[in-house]
């Protein structure tokens, strides 16, 4: 089996979150590293030099550090996709006596969407560069100095990510490999449902469950994409008065990439994993309106949960960055943004119910003859 260049392709979701990260690091650690380049700093400037310092440092590390495990979560979950989507031809080779290495070593390829999207951000990190520069410095208290080229982040941001990533995918591989041949053949790697203990559940209460038991990490990622627009959004609206336009709108970009990026992605898998069950249910007369409260409307309740978390992690971080960082320096006085949250909860709602109003619609265009073909 050859794992082709179309079928890396397919993560292109992790480009996304890759090329968010490397951008958003690459700016600041050069930042730093530039910064650190002068040894003479004005007495009335050290407080905001220490401030750029830590706070670019908190910034990258949080990010990064977010970011990245989102690119593992994404990683994991398209090769659990791929992987079931070709267990018969998975199978095959293992029953023709290929070892699970000889196969799973072929999913290095996997790697080059981290190279890509880290190597875009990177790339765009030094376009954007002398602008933020003159940001960072808009009242003219530090030393003026040019934008350096730092190899070290090349290779920190570029080419260790991608080999990770590469061996990450090899090494998950080999895990999933370890499935019965028979088990790949009938393309089922995956645990399968236990009934329900309570016998006299309905048909449509126990379908929701089990919509949520078989795809947890959908729920993670539903949860996520209301995270990042809630955290983003509710941000980037109090960077406006607190930093500048520029790194406020920045911020919102960035959120709301990863917010549609993921809940897209999300629901595109819960509809596609659902469409025998949509079938069915079709079939024995259930409206389109049930189908699809019952499968897309189950995740609801986590959307909102998401919310609500991004809603308090935004404002704990500011307050932290901003008391710990900035404590020195005359800035506004931080409060939580009730105007924030209210334009970011009606977006939300509005955008949000609009998606899923679109994917019912989805679920009601299914071809029922081509879904019990597959």
């Amino acid at each position: 089996m050859v794992i082709g260049i179309k079928d890396a392709l397919k993560f292109i979701g992790i480009s996304i979150v890759v090329c968010c990260a490397a951008f958003v690091c690459t700016l600041f650690l050069n930042y730093n590293l530039d910064l650190k380049s002068f040894g003479n700093i004005p007495d009335a400037a050290i407080p905001l030099y220490n401030a750029q310092l830590s706070m670019g440092k908190a910034i990258a590390a949080i990010s990064g550090c977010g970011l990245a495990l989102t690119s593992v979560v994404l990683l994991v979950f398209y090769l659990k996709n791929y992987i079931n989507a070709h267990g018969k031809q998975l199978g095959i080779l293992k029953a023709m006596g290929y070892s699970r290495f000889s196969v799973a070593k072929h999913f290095w390829i996997f790697g080059l969407s981290v190279f890509l999207g880290a190597a875009i951000g990177f790339l765009a990190a030094y376009l954007y560069m002398p602008t933020f520069y003159r940001v960072q410095n808009a009242d003219g208290l530090l030393p003026e100095f040019a934008v350096r080229f730092h190899f070290e982040l090349l290779l920190y941001l570029i080419v260790l990510p991608t080999l990770a990533f590469a061996c990450l995918a090899v090494l998950y591989a080999i895990w999933k490999l370890k499935a019965p041949v028979l088990n790949l053949l009938r393309e089922n790697c995956t645990k399968t449902i236990k009934a329900h203990k309570e016998r006299d559940e309905s048909f449509l209460k126990g379908l929701g469950s089990a919509t949520l038991k078989s795809k947890k990490l959908l729920i993670f990622l539903i949860a996520f994409s209301a995270f990042c627009f809630s955290s983003m959004v509710q941000m980037s609206l109090s960077m406006f008065d607190l930093a500048s336009e520029t790194f406020a709108w920045m911020i919102l970009m960035i959120g709301l990439i990863l917010a549609f990026m993921t809940l897209l992605m999300s629901l595109s898998s819960v509809v596609k994993g659902n469409a025998k069950t949509i079938a069915i249910m079709r079939i024995f007369g259930y409206e389109y309106s049930v189908c699809s409260n019952r499968i897309l409307g189950a995740y609801r309740p986590f959307s909102y949960v998401g919310f609500v978390v991004g809603t308090l992690y935004q404002f704990a971080l500011l307050k932290i960055m901003l008391g710990v960082f900035f404590a020195d320096v005359d800035i506004p006085v931080y409060t939580f943004d009730w105007k924030a949250l209210a334009v970011a909860l009606f977006a939300f709602v509005a955008v949000y119910e609009l998606v899923l109003f679109l994917y019912a619609q989805r679920i009601k265009k299914l071809p029922l003859k081509s879904v019990m073909e597959e």
